[in-house]
């Protein structure tokens, strides 16, 4: 699957995954080290951007907007999501928000 896509990831959402990772929940199932190297390896293969967008699109989760402003920064065709803030979306400014069952589909 080499080369039919390219992860767009920002500090922001790293910074996010870090944090949700490295909560109480998750702590039975993963160590510190762990997430650690998690991200470094999605990081090695992404696309890094900066994020300038400041669109505010999901009123419901304003923290959602960050995973927007990525994905329009970053010039994405999909979001790949569980959140169903963003996935109550469907698409915003021609990016569609599908799940991760859809987004295997469509890779096919």
């Amino acid at each position: 699957m080499t080369g039919r896509f390219t992860l767009v990831l920002s500090k922001p959402i790293l910074d996010e995954l870090i944090d949700v990772l490295r909560r109480e929940y998750f702590r039975e199932f993963v160590r510190d080290d762990q997430v650690e190297r998690f991200v470094a390896a999605i990081s090695r293969v992404a696309k890094h951007i900066m994020v300038t967008s400041g669109l505010k699109a999901v009123p419901e989760d304003p923290d959602d907007d960050t995973i927007i402003n990525t994905a329009l920064d970053g010039r994405a065709s999909y979001i790949v999501s569980g959140d169903k803030h963003l996935l109550h979306l469907k698409e915003f400014k021609e990016i569609r928000i599908v799940t991760i069952d859809e987004m295997l589909r469509i890779l096919g």
